[in-house]
């Protein structure tokens, strides 16, 4: 073995380097192509997890080039660790890498392998983060959060409620602890995450509620990343995107948006060399529609509100063909509908920032799991600044005073929770269940009223055998979602087989089925369907003391873990603005109860 890692132009070169690639869904288990036979496949996790104290995370890899260059040697030759060689196997030296390979010792050691497993060995790192930084809308997020940090201490900290821990949750009590404050964020599930939750089964492996894919164009998530010191775990990918050809199974199609070039150009570029999916005619007047929109900025964006994506393609002339072939996978990527529902103001938010920061449609992946791998941090830094975070708490009913105004929340277990503020970081459906009687007339949450949820089923499938040709985020459901587990699978196969008939049949005559897991989230974001945009509420409600936190929320990007941690933002934003108020409003409510008590 030598000691120096290749570059990933040897790696690919070597025809004793293969890579890593895993099964098509959301593959939450390590698919090795040294493994020959399938009971092998938990021995060499266990030999993983006794020899380096590997995290087991996963590991997805995409577009037929691992993420993280993670490639394998394949030669069955035993090989010893030093402690000196740890620049070579550790994923600590990379930034663009989350993982902690840990040594036992400094002595050296030999593991012994199995029958039909192979050494693993990190051969190259590919894909480091891109230079994010210096981007204005990353320069903007940043500044948002130091206002945060850097804002005059209260004399008296706002004790404040948070219902939900998803990333609108926990991005509002992260932002208010670091103000100084003392959020109190409740949960209603045992776990956190919201829509990124996760579930570990019983053999150790994960399962999701989505892939949840991080975007260059994220920057207050990637800011939040960096706050919290973790930006090395995510893994970063090869700047490009893959449509499925429709007509031709097992055919796809690449737009690679070149490093050398700023933006927009990489992205004009990416399009002009792709003839697969659009013709010249169609790629002339497909740029004439986004020029509006790249010129006029986001009051273009916001106006083109009340069209769906169809309509506005064919207003432009554009052939329904690339809709259907282009569209109807970006719709249903960014908000599970098609493109005869999805406003095309969703769309042009997701282009506008592709089109306009050179690095914005990169994309990356988390090391592992969301709660643990984000969430938790975030937890650590809220309880770490006195914040506190309770799970399996879930809010029964909001009580309310004579005036209106919150009293407490009422939990299942009896408990009340009473503070000087009150924040809803539920989805929106969830929020319209519980919202007092007294309340629904009010225009501002009447309005809701149009904000529905979409359902989104998420499959994950573990086969038998490593998949060379395949693709790890795919998207072809319908509404399936009170269709039987069993029914799902049977689409997702039939599905499968067609994107990649060389290796898939939907009989499992080729891949088999080793277990699956379907997850069910019958409402996630919300539809965005045209002319909701007036309905999304601001982060202040009309109520004294009570606040909206969600991805729904008003804020200028999508329904998205950008908007998310942007709608948390925003919301603490609120609330600190409101401080004199809160603090008086809670000094009295204090005074009355401590007359009663006189009196009594």
């Amino acid at each position: 073995m030598a000691d120096e890692v290749p570059t990933t132009k040897e790696a690919k070169n070597n025809p004793k380097i293969e890579r890593l690639f895993l099964s098509p869904i959301l593959s939450l288990s390590i698919f090795f192509s040294s493994i020959e036979a399938p009971p092998t496949l938990v021995s060499i996790i266990t030999y993983n997890k006794r020899a380096f104290t590997v995290d087991l995370l996963t590991l997805k890899a995409c577009c037929g080039e691992p993420k993280l260059g993670v490639c394998l040697i394949t030669s069955r030759d035993c090989f010893k660790i030093t402690s000196g060689q740890k620049d070579v196997l550790s994923f600590g030296c990379c930034d663009a890498m989350g993982n902690r390979l840990q040594f036992p010792s400094t002595r050296s050691f030999t593991p012994r392998l199995k029958k039909y497993v192979s050494p693993l060995k990190v051969v190259c790192v590919d894909y480091p983060r891109p230079d994010l930084d210096n981007t204005s809308n990353f320069l903007e997020a940043a500044y948002l959060s130091s206002t945060f940090r850097t804002s005059p201490r209260p004399s008296k900290p706002l004790k404040i409620v948070i219902a939900g821990a998803g990333l609108a949750g926990l991005s509002t009590a992260k932002y208010l602890a670091d103000a100084g404050h003392k959020p109190i964020l409740l949960e209603a599930r045992d776990v956190l995450g919201g829509k990124v939750a996760a579930w570990k089964d019983d053999d150790g492996d994960w399962y999701e509620t989505g892939l949840h894919i991080f975007f260059g164009a994220y920057p207050n998530v990637q800011n939040l990343f960096g706050e919290l010191g973790i930006n090395d775990r995510l893994q970063w990918k090869e700047h490009s995107m893959i449509f499925a050809m429709p007509n031709k199974p097992g055919e796809f199609s690449r737009f690679d948006f070149p490093d050398v070039l700023p933006a927009p150009l990489n992205g004009i570029f990416a399009i002009l060399r792709n003839n697969e999916m659009l013709t010249w005619p169609e790629k002339v007047k497909f740029a004439i529609g986004l020029l509006p929109a790249m010129l006029g900025g986001q009051a273009y964006v916001e106006a083109q509100d009340g069209l769906s994506v169809q309509d506005w393609m064919r207003k432009q002339g554009i052939p329904d063909r690339v809709t259907t072939e282009v569209f109807i996978a970006m719709s249903k990527a960014l908000n599970f509908i098609n493109p005869d529902e999805l406003s095309m103001q969703c769309i042009l938010i997701a282009l506008n920032r592709f089109l306009q920061e050179k690095h914005g449609s990169k994309m990356a992946f988390l090391d592992g799991s969301p709660p643990e791998r984000l969430c938790k941090p975030i937890v650590d830094h809220i309880e770490s600044l006195g914040g506190q975070v309770k799970l399996n708490s879930r809010i029964q009913k909001i009580e309310l005073n004579k005036d209106g105004t919150v009293r407490n929340f009422l939990l299942s277990d009896g408990n009340v929770l009473e503070a000087d503020a009150y924040v809803f970081a539920t989805p929106v459906d969830i929020l319209k269940l519980l919202l007092p009687e007294e309340w629904k007339p009010i225009p501002y949450f009447k309005k809701l009223e149009k904000l529905i949820g979409v359902p989104v089923i998420n499959v994950h499938i573990w086969f038998d055998r490593k998949l060379k040709n395949t693709y790890d985020h795919l998207l072809f459901t319908e509404e399936w979602i009170s269709r039987s587990d069993t029914d799902i699978i049977d689409a997702t196969m039939s599905e499968l087989s067609r994107l990649f008939p060389d290796e898939i049949a939907a009989d499992q005559s080729k891949a088999k089925i080793l277990k699956y897991k379907v997850v069910k989230t019958p409402r996630s974001v919300y539809k965005t369907v045209p002319d909701c945009e007036p309905c999304r509420p601001l982060q202040r409600s009309p109520i004294q003391g009570f606040y909206l936190s969600g991805d729904y929320t008003k804020q200028k990007y999508l329904a998205s873990m950008e908007g998310a941690v942007l709608s948390g933002k925003f919301c603490a934003q609120a609330i600190l603005q409101d401080y004199e108020m809160l603090a008086t409003r809670g000094e009295v409510v204090a005074e009355k109860k401590c007359g009663i008590l006189m009196i009594i």
